[in-house]
């Protein structure tokens, strides 16, 4: 399963926090939320709704019958990059255009996934370049955070090849 949501980009100590703020003992959204609030410099119920979600995306956290809870996993920054590209929706389709052009601007990203949005997500928006724009940057983003990428003085991105 990949996820859709890509919310604003944090630090890798950013998820940590989010991440112990979830119980081991499986807890409600509502529950979980506020923890994350609590917890971390999320803004709102809403972003730690997001958060959460991209925790569940990154493996961080998982969804039980019973509610959220804390995996007990390290969020090393490899694991975080594979987890990233795997689960997360325009990841690994921009990866490997980012690999592919050896360096691209957030607009040159965003031409090269055009043709990956798809249809309903075209529909669903009146301005759906400028969601997937926004995306598009968010995911270039933490590409950067997880060390899959950096960026320039010039707005590039490039690649970072893993062993």
């Amino acid at each position: 399963m990949r996820y859709k949501i890509v919310p604003p980009v944090r630090d890798v100590a950013f998820l940590e926090a989010a991440q112990r703020a979830l119980p081991l003992v499986p807890g409600t959204v509502e529950d979980c939320c506020l923890r994350i609030v609590d917890e971390t410099a999320a803004p709102s119920r809403d972003a730690a709704r997001e958060y959460l979600t991209f925790l569940q995306a990154l493996e961080l956290a998982e969804e039980t019958p019973r509610g959220f809870r804390r995996r007990r996993v390290d969020a090393d920054e490899a694991v975080l990059a594979d987890a990233f590209e795997r689960r997360v929706f325009g990841a690994r389709e921009l990866l490997d255009a980012l690999r592919g052009a050896g360096s691209l601007t957030v607009d040159e990203a965003f031409d090269g996934m055009r043709e990956h949005v798809p249809r309903w997500e075209r529909d669903r928006h009146t301005d759906w370049e400028g969601e997937w724009r926004e995306r598009t940057e968010r995911l270039l983003g933490w590409s950067v955070a997880f060390g899959a990428a950096t960026r320039d003085d010039g707005d590039r991105y490039r690649p970072i090849e893993r062993s």
